[in-house]
């Protein structure tokens, strides 16, 4: 691993997972819209920095592209910047639904586009797309983000089966509820509801204790190294999932039951 590109790499699950990627001698791109955030990050990690948008296709296509020309390969492109946004279907608006789809899904869809060509021009590379347990398993109260993560894990899938022939990996990241800032910043920039008001503490009831962002890190690491196309963590979120696929009318109603307790109905 030679050239590693992080999108949501100033903090959270990004910033854990670039520090594993600098331990083991790789040059980390930290891209982040917090252009600070990434400088400090790029810094502590002898890494380099770029202010980036990823709803914004030309500017990832252009950072892909210039990091896979200044260091001669592309080895590594981590698809893990995202936004949280919670509330129930009706309080959401189209502004809410809008911008989940332009960070969460359109983001990783502009990160492949980019990337994916390079890495099956040189035959290797491995893409990591950010999803969640949410796109496994349904995740009330927080529609659009799981409708997002749904799809990144559907398209990961399908493009792993493409790109084995071409010697290019993927891997998709399905995480339970982790310790990270998307959880005090639910719905940013957007109308607040009083379900994404209260994100961590949802998260905190539902699963008693948040997962660490070196833990899952260390997941990621490990499910890269055995070419793992599907990388759930913790070992929770691994029983959830099981349970989902064995029964997912069981799954849906164990939401429900979930849905009434956080509600208070």
């Amino acid at each position: 691993m030679r050239t590693a590109i992080v999108t949501g790499g100033a903090s959270g699950i990004g910033l854990a997972v670039s520090r594993e990627f600098a331990r083991r001698g790789a040059h980390v791109v930290i891209a982040d819209l917090d252009g600070a955030g990434a400088e400090r990050a790029a810094k502590e990690l002898n890494g380099s920095a770029a202010t980036l948008d990823v709803s914004d296709a030309r500017a990832v296509t252009d950072l892909v592209e210039r990091v896979a020309a200044e260091r001669g390969r592309l080895d590594v492109v981590f698809n893990n910047a995202g936004i949280a946004v919670g509330g129930t279907v009706d309080e959401l608006t189209l502004d809410h639904w809008n911008r989940t789809i332009d960070v969460n899904l359109r983001g990783v869809v502009h990160g492949v586009h980019a990337a994916y060509p390079i890495m099956k021009r040189q035959g290797f590379g491995h893409i990591v797309n950010t999803a969640s347990l949410a796109g496994l398993v349904p995740a009330p109260l927080m529609a659009p983000y799981t409708a997002t993560k749904h799809a990144v894990v559907g398209l990961s899938l399908a493009l792993r089966a493409e790109a084995a022939a071409h010697g290019v990996r993927v891997s998709v990241v399905c995480p339970g509820f982790t310790d990270t800032p998307l959880l005090d910043n639910a719905n940013p920039g957007l109308p607040q509801t009083p379900t994404g008001a209260g994100a961590r503490e949802s998260a905190s009831r539902t699963t008693g204790r948040l997962y660490s962002v070196d833990a899952l890190a260390a997941d990621v690491i490990r499910g890269m190294a055995r070419d793992r196309a599907l990388i759930v963590a913790p070992a929770t979120g691994r029983l959830a999932w099981r349970g989902a696929r064995l029964s997912p009318s069981a799954a849906v109603r164990v939401a429900s039951l979930a849905v009434h307790r956080l509600s208070g109905r």
